[in-house]
């Protein structure tokens, strides 16, 4: 006992040393941790031997298809969302542009189409017709509306949309994540300096008693491997509030529940669930036929009508082939000139449908399962990886410790 009192009275800034170092290496791996989760974007290395690809973007897909899932069954009805959009507002936020691109478009149909009828029009004529034309085209817009929102899940596929977006944008996914778990991470790195101090102490107290060269590199490495298991766990865990005395446990990812849910229901309106994304889907997705199909159906009632008095007289003058053309051809200029047109009123449609609130509103009544289920599968599918990094961190910086404590 009198030889390691004097070792520590000799030596004692090297014994202060080991907790801080421990310190740092609980820090350290829980930074590098947190890293390896989100970066690189990319493999990075030489396949299949060495190198590393981040935890999220690696595994993007299964991450995406679990969000959606999420969203899908729990957050939000995508119906819902589109009947919060009363018809006549967008109608008359739309007007004017709608009323121009009416015109282009019933122009340049009749002018390919059937050049030589539209040439020999009277200009009256042909503005009286533009003129009828328009004059339908609020109540076509209202039943294009209430029948595309009865039937949405056939012009639809929300969940595609929503992969496809995820996984598409590797750096939106990991965003999502990495937001709404910023408060984590930092607990992650800040936990990994109270447990190495603490760890460092034992390990000071150790190394003194037994001056044994595998002491600091296994603890070192225990230090790494228990705080980052210990790390993530306290994220998730106790799920409900656990009294302890004067003290109240719970994970600290449950305790944000209010904060996460204001976070997510935002990132999901800004950067999924926006009016171009779903404008988008619609048109370009695996079920735009359906929607032509729609349209081009409504177009051809909407053309019938205004030829119904004098339909012999066209079809004579026009013939029914081509008549058929003409409806087909504004049917596609129709969905053309729907971004541009939509645009106008995308303030308002955004205002309506109101996403953030409502996956706000749903998020703080799931379930603490289901709303780990939010974050968890972003460490659960490689975390013993990360917990091994930090351990082989830890061994590492350990035997640099043996090395100066000799030395």
């Amino acid at each position: 006992m009198d030889a390691v009192l004097d070792d520590l009275a000799r030596h004692w800034w090297l014994y202060a040393a080991i907790p801080f170092i421990a310190a740092l290496i609980g820090y350290v791996t829980k930074r590098v941790a947190i890293e390896m989760m989100f970066k690189p974007l990319e493999f990075t290395g030489i396949k299949p031997f060495l190198g590393w690809q981040g935890v999220v973007p690696k595994h993007g897909g299964r991450m995406a298809a679990v969000a959606t899932e999420l969203l899908t069954s729990n957050l939000l009805d995508v119906k819902e969302v589109f009947r919060r959009v009363d018809p006549a507002i967008i109608t008359r936020e739309i007007e004017q542009p709608l009323l121009r691109a009416v015109d282009e478009v019933a122009r340049e149909v009749l002018e390919k189409h059937h050049p030589r009828l539209w040439e020999v029009m009277p200009t009256m004529a042909q503005e009286l017709l533009i003129k009828q034309v328009q004059a339908s085209t609020p109540r076509l817009v209202r039943e294009f509306m209430a029948e595309m929102t009865e039937n949405l899940d056939e012009v639809l596929d929300f969940q595609h949309m929503t992969v496809q977006r995820l996984t598409r944008d590797k750096k939106l996914l990991v965003r999502l994540i990495r937001e709404t778990s910023r408060p984590e991470m930092a607990f992650i790195a800040r936990t990994g300096i109270y447990f190495g101090f603490g760890l460092g102490v034992v390990q000071a107290i150790v190394w003194a008693m037994t001056k044994e060269p595998w002491v600091l590199p296994i603890f070192g490495g225990c230090i790494g491997l228990f705080t980052d298991w210990l790390a993530i766990k306290l994220i998730f865990v106790p799920r409900e509030p656990v009294r302890v005395g004067r003290v109240i446990l719970q994970g600290k990812f449950q305790r944000r529940r209010a904060e996460v849910a204001r976070q997510y229901g935002e990132m999901i309106a800004n950067e999924i669930l926006t009016v171009p994304n779903l404008l988008d889907a619609v048109l370009r997705g695996p079920r735009s036929d359906r929607l032509y199909a729609m349209v081009e159906r409504l177009v051809a009632q909407a053309v019938d009508e205004q030829a119904s008095v004098a339909k012999p007289m066209v079809v004579m003058a026009v013939g029914g082939q081509r008549l058929q053309e003409i409806k087909q051809a504004a049917a596609r200029k129709a969905l053309e000139r729907l971004p541009p047109t939509i645009r106008h009123a995308e303030g308002y449609l955004t205002e309506a449908m109101d996403v953030a609130k409502i996956v706000e509103r749903r998020m703080l009544g799931l379930t603490p399962l289901e709303f780990e289920g939010l974050l968890r599968p972003a460490f659960r599918q490689d975390e013993w990886k990360l917990i091994a990094v930090g351990g082989l961190i830890g061994f590492l910086v350990g035997e640099l410790q043996v090395l100066l404590m000799l030395h």
